[in-house]
């Protein structure tokens, strides 16, 4: 690899007004558009301006991935100013101006670069209703399976401590965030989701006798591994989002980390098989760990009805990823619909199957991190009345507050497969993943209409709205499968539209799951005789026909929402939702 290396000089010195041919398959379209922007100024100015004060004041922070592992004297030959290399080995940071990222992107060795995109952070009645309370009384709490939380940080907070209240469950702590090394969570987002996987209830500070009401989490044995990727306002980048996973990997046998939740995302821009985002999460499934995504909260997308509004890497068809159901503030299951804001699939450009499952992510309530959290302090909605769970109390909680979002769901199904992992520890993430899906209930009604704001949103209970059904903790406990999973073949299915019939049916060679008559699509996905008609899988009724924009923007290759932000997705943080459906 050196002395190939090495000839990069040459390449450096060609014309950087020449036209992207061979390379522009390198550069993601957002990348190109940078650098085929910065090359039109270059033509406009001529030598009127200085080409490198030009390039030096466009730099900007690129992942390049390697078709092969480069080693630390080889990786700066490339220019700019390499920023780190990522534990992978064929993945780097590198800063860069344009003219050295079209030179880069012509080189044999490289695979595809990216820019370092940015990234934001996608109980009391969750936990009867997918049946944890039932899982709890037997024994099955996540006691000893490690979880990593990707997100704000996790606060030594409220729940997060052992049953005696003497010693953390939060075994390990480091931040990813670029300048701030501080593990606290100083946004608040990441205590929360950590609490909804984990948080025992206990050592709130207040007389037992003086509780009417605790928010215990769904497997609140867990141990914690808090890796901070987003900052105090919420937002991170790829960049650090990628190092965090890779470092859960490298840990994954001192703490038996077998779960790993991100409940964050961003806007799609390349196919999954590109996305580096989407490659590291393949590569901590492929190292055994689960991992558990937030669908997003762009269900309300009009143009689509919120169809194709997946983000990444929540589109990549190894992970599990969680829509959000509204529990409707009772234990039982019969009354809960899905929540609009709910990202559906199929996923864009590739067009995967997704959600996978569905769990309650409405007004939850759970750990506070501080109360001058930026989430708590500026969100009136997330406040929690002492007098909601405190005798002869008055006053804001500063110990609990209330999230809605896809970010809220994530940790529900973290929390159940570390349950599973407890009772089964030897099942692999594939049959996991497998489980969880062929037992999820599959009861819904054919469709439900929300009022927020005023305007009415539709939900169709197809496979794209809810996946293969609602999580039931109990039933995925007393699934005893051991169907021999190929390690290839978790993956979702991906799907095809029929232009004469209007039908939206699985690829055949997508559906690799086994034996139809155990993994098939009408065990997991249920079908016409469980669903109530043909909208397991969509049709015409929802989609509309070739020439509406809605078709164009989830079949075609345009974007359809947001910017380039790993988002910590609970939808409070955007005020767009009302007391009714936050």
């Amino acid at each position: 690899m050196r002395n190939h290396l090495t000839n990069l000089a040459l390449v450096v010195g060609v014309s950087f007004c020449g036209l992207l041919e061979a390379q522009d398959s390198r550069l993601s379209s957002d990348l190109r558009d940078a650098v085929s922007s910065h090359r039109d100024v270059v033509r406009g100015w001529q030598r009127a301006l200085d080409p490198s004060e030009l390039s030096a004041a466009e730099e900007m922070d690129v992942i390049v991935q390697f078709n092969d592992s480069a080693d630390d004297t080889d990786l700066p030959r490339f220019g700019g100013t390499m920023k780190h290399r990522l534990a992978s080995g064929n993945t780097a940071v590198f800063r860069m101006n344009p003219e050295q990222i079209e030179a880069l992107s012509r080189d044999a060795r490289v695979r595809y670069i990216t820019p370092d995109r940015t990234v934001e952070g996608t109980l009391e009645h969750a936990n009867p209703t997918v049946f944890a309370d039932i899982a709890f009384k037997y024994g099955w709490d996540g006691t000893n399976i490690g979880v990593a939380v990707l997100d704000s940080g996790v606060a030594q907070a409220v729940g997060l401590k052992d049953s005696n209240c003497s010693k953390t469950r939060v075994v390990y702590r480091q931040s990813f965030v670029p300048g701030d090394t501080g593990l606290d969570d100083k946004y608040g987002h990441g205590t929360h989701v950590a609490t909804i996987i984990g948080g025992n209830g206990k050592c709130t500070g207040v007389e037992s006798e003086d509780i009417r009401k605790t928010f215990r989490g769904i497997a609140p044995g867990v141990k914690i591994i808090g890796l901070r990727v987003l900052n105090q306002n919420g937002v991170g980048s790829d960049s650090a989002v990628i190092a965090a996973i890779d470092r859960a990997i490298a840990l994954k046998s001192q703490y038996n980390i077998r779960v790993m939740n991100l409940s964050l995302g961003r806007r799609i821009v390349e196919s999954y098989t590109l996305d580096p985002l989407c490659q590291a999460v393949e590569r901590a499934w492929k190292a055994g760990i689960v991992v558990v995504v937030s669908a997003g909260n762009h269900g309300r997308f009009s143009e689509t009805q919120g169809y194709g509004t997946i983000g990444s890497p929540g589109n990549d068809p190894y992970v599990i990823t969680v829509g959000s159901m509204k529990d409707a503030g009772t234990p039982s299951r019969a009354d809960d619909t899905i929540a609009s804001y709910s990202s559906k699939g199929p996923t864009l450009l590739d067009h995967v199957v997704k959600p996978d499952l569905v769990a309650p992510g409405n007004a939850i309530i759970a750990g506070l991190s501080s109360s001058t959290a930026p989430l708590r302090a500026n969100y009136a909605t997330t406040a929690v009345s002492k007098s909601y769970y405190q005798d002869e109390s008055s006053g804001v909680s500063t110990v609990y507050m209330r999230l809605s979002g896809t970010s809220m769901a994530a940790p529900m199904v973290s929390g159940a497969v570390a349950a599973m992992l407890e009772k089964f520890p030897s099942l692999t993430p594939n049959q996991v993943k497998a489980r969880l899906m062929k037992t999820a209930t599959k009861t819904f009604p054919i469709m439900t209409v929300a009022t927020v704001n005023g305007i009415s949103y539709t939900s169709h209970y197809d496979a794209f709205t809810v996946g293969a059904g609602y999580l039931d903790v109990w039933a995925a406990l007393n699934n005893t499968d051991l169907i021999a999973v190929p390690s290839t073949s978790p993956l979702s299915p991906k799907v095809t539209y029929d232009t004469q019939t209007g039908q939206i049916t699985p690829t055949p060679d997508s559906l690799v799951w086994g034996d139809s008559l155990v993994w098939g699509t009408s065990l997991v996905w249920g079908n016409s005789l469980v669903w109530g008609d043909s909208l397991v899988w969509g049709d015409s009724l929802v989609w509309g026909d070739r020439t509406t924009l809605g078709f164009s923007l989830v079949w075609g290759d345009s974007l359809v929402w947001g910017g380039s932000l790993v988002w910590g997705d609970s939808v409070t943080t955007r005020s767009v939702l009302t007391n009714d459906e936050r």
